[in-house]
């Protein structure tokens, strides 16, 4: 039985770790595609990602699907319908742990960053700042939940959930947290990860978390980041690696003075988060005794579950790729 399970679990990581090379094969090659072919395009920061995440959605992701589908499903979710009250409750408790895990990650982050002597940069944030606000609602908002859910959660779980809803959800989380390829997202990927494959267990209906997967993704990406820009936030920031700027006064005094509103606005913004994670960690707390996940009649045996899910071939393969990505990323 072990002996089966773990060659199943073998085949989850195979799967998923050939797409993670379709991934970086396809994030690779368009580039160097539009170096050549279409250069004006290549030099254009916002364009050249646009045409390389669509890229990556045309090619790799449905690639990856027909790979995942060679895995058998086994098992099954009894649909479960959501009522609109178990949704916002259940979104505000996602976003207090995803706010918790980002300040983590980013602590982490900074101790690595001080140790080597530079700063660890944070691409997905400089991405969503270089890039127009449609880009990043068309991409970040609109495309990416719809297809991350339908890999990490309903493809994922489907193969997984026959063993136990436990092991359904953090094999879920974790793959998620480590796909995104860097240590500032994994601390914040893994735990909504981890509640969006709690969503999808409890319902069979990978809808709810991909609306509650929009508006985590609307939150960080469009409005954020249209508020940072408004604040001159950016322009802040990029002073900040000029010394020359940086002691320039009249030119910082400049960009406070003319963002003052968008400042304000983004004051308004933070306390609104900041209510909001304090009531999600209160619901969590208040509903702490609802969270519960269910064991399997094939769930293995406690002292050989680590060694029959983790412990072969194709998840250590997965796992170890994308150990050595962060690891890379930390010390670019």
């Amino acid at each position: 039985m072990n002996t089966e399970t773990r060659r199943h679990f073998s085949r989850i990581g195979i799967a998923y770790f050939i797409g993670a090379l379709l991934f970086a094969g396809v994030r690779t090659l368009t580039p160097l595609a539009l170096t050549h072919l279409a250069p004006t395009l290549a030099a254009d920061q916002t364009l050249s990602f646009l045409i390389s995440m669509l890229t990556t959605y045309i090619i790799a992701v449905p690639l990856m699907m027909l790979v995942i589908k060679r895995v058998p499903k086994e098992g099954s979710i009894q649909p479960c319908t959501m009522t609109g009250k178990q949704w916002i409750v259940t979104f505000l408790i996602c976003y207090a742990g995803m706010y918790l895990a980002n300040i983590a990650g980013n602590i982490i982050t900074n101790i690595v960053g001080n140790l080597k002597g530079s700063t660890v940069t944070n691409e997905i944030v400089e991405t969503a700042l270089a890039n127009a606000a449609w880009v990043n609602i068309l991409v970040m908002v609109l495309l990416a939940p719809v297809l991350e859910e339908l890999l990490f959660r309903k493809m994922l779980i489907d193969r997984t959930i026959k063993y136990g809803e436990g092991i359904s959800v953090l094999i879920s989380a974790l793959f998620f947290g480590l796909f995104h390829g860097n240590l500032n997202q994994f601390a914040y990927a893994f735990v909504i990860g981890g509640v969006f494959a709690f969503v999808y267990v409890k319902t069979g209906n990978v809808k709810y978390t991909i609306y509650m997967h929009m508006l985590v993704n609307f939150l960080g990406s469009a409005v954020s980041m249209g508020l940072l820009k408004l604040s001159g936030m950016d322009q802040l920031a990029l002073a900040a690696t000029d010394p020359e700027k940086m002691a320039d006064v009249s030119y910082l005094t400049n960009i406070f003075m003319s963002h003052l509103s968008g400042m304000l606005l983004l004051c308004l913004y933070a306390l609104v988060l900041i209510i909001l994670v304090i009531v999600g960690i209160v619901l969590f707390f208040k509903n702490i005794k609802k969270i519960h996940l269910l064991t399997s009649p094939n769930s293995v045996a406690p002292g050989a579950r680590f060694r029959t899910y983790f412990l072969n071939g194709g998840m250590i393969l997965f796992i170890v790729w994308w150990l050595v990505q962060i690891i890379l990323q930390l010390l670019m």
